[in-house]
């Protein structure tokens, strides 16, 4: 596993590695849980999905790249409401060949530290569906306990998102 992983704001240039990541219906509403539309996922919609957030100054966009700058994963924090002592993770993939190593469990760690640190939030929280056992596992993994549930109408059927909390 790279431990040489960083955080640095997403560009648009990013976007083109990132929607190769995305590779079925499947994943891209695990991922997004519909909120960029319909799939598939497309480096035009991607952009424009993450356009819309740049004059949001409590959202940011985060890439997190390899000791030379590669892309190997990003995801999106946000305050989760005007308190902000809690700050939302939400969008986090990895590239698909980075998978397994440890590098989503290092960048979600990356991400809760920065949050709490710099942001002076007092709990992250993501959501992550019941059907993506990867990605529970890792945030499981790092401390994430699970607190609550919702159900989203995905692909003609109910999925069971999972709230959780560090």
């Amino acid at each position: 596993m790279n431990n040489n992983l960083r955080l640095r704001p997403y560009k648009p240039c990013d976007a083109e590695k990132i929607a190769t990541w995305i590779t079925s219906d499947i994943s891209f509403y695990q991922w997004s849980a519909g909120r960029m539309g319909d799939a598939p996922l497309t480096v035009e919609k991607l952009k424009n999905h993450y356009e819309e957030y740049a004059d949001n100054a409590d959202m940011w966009v985060m890439t997190c790249t390899d000791e030379n700058n590669v892309p190997v994963g990003q995801l999106i924090m946000h305050y989760a409401d005007e308190t902000r002592q809690t700050v939302r993770l939400g969008f986090i993939v990895v590239d698909p060949a980075m998978r397994g190593k440890g590098y989503g469990k290092r960048m979600v760690k990356l991400a809760a530290t920065y949050a709490m640190v710099f942001l002076a939030s007092k709990s992250v929280s993501l959501g992550v569906f019941e059907n993506n056992p990867g990605a529970r596992n890792c945030y499981r993994s790092i401390g994430f306990r699970e607190i609550g549930e919702s159900t989203y109408t995905l692909m003609g059927e109910e999925w069971r998102c999972i709230e959780m909390e560090l």
